[in-house]
């Protein structure tokens, strides 16, 4: 019981600060008026946009990068059976999981990388050289 009419003091000594700070907050004239915002593109709008629309691109693709390296690349495949390589040996943690993870990254650039290459050299640059659609790619 004496620890209840401690709690019970020491929340009774706050509320006259709690009290005075939040009558000075609430009676200080405080009016604010949002900034306004102008947009001027200029003359190489076109650029500009297009130049915000590549780093918007750029900044999507480098979130969604993890997500895209398990779903569309041998890496999941990869680690599993380096994986069973290591329960094989007998070792439960012996070579440690980030050794296991860039050993498996690695292999899938390894593996992956003339899948990359034909992709650029018939889809991405032809269409950067705007020689095929966007459909075409």
């Amino acid at each position: 019981m004496a620890s209840s009419s401690r709690v019970a003091k020491r929340f009774t000594r706050g509320w006259p600060f709690a009290l005075t700070l939040g009558l000075g907050m609430f009676s200080s004239p405080s009016t604010v008026w949002a900034a306004g915002i102008t947009l001027d593109l200029g003359n190489s709008a076109t650029q500009q946009t297009g130049t915000s629309l590549q780093i918007l691109m750029l900044l999507t693709v480098l979130s969604l990068a993890p997500a895209i390296l398990m779903m569309m690349t041998a890496f999941t495949r990869i680690i599993i059976v380096l994986s069973f390589v290591r329960n094989a040996l007998g070792t439960q943690q012996l070579p440690p999981n980030q050794v296991m993870v860039g050993l498996a990254l690695f292999l899938t650039f390894f593996v992956m990388l003339p899948t990359w290459n034909k992709i650029d050299t018939n889809a991405v640059q032809p269409l950067m050289k705007n020689q095929i659609t966007q459909a075409q790619a």
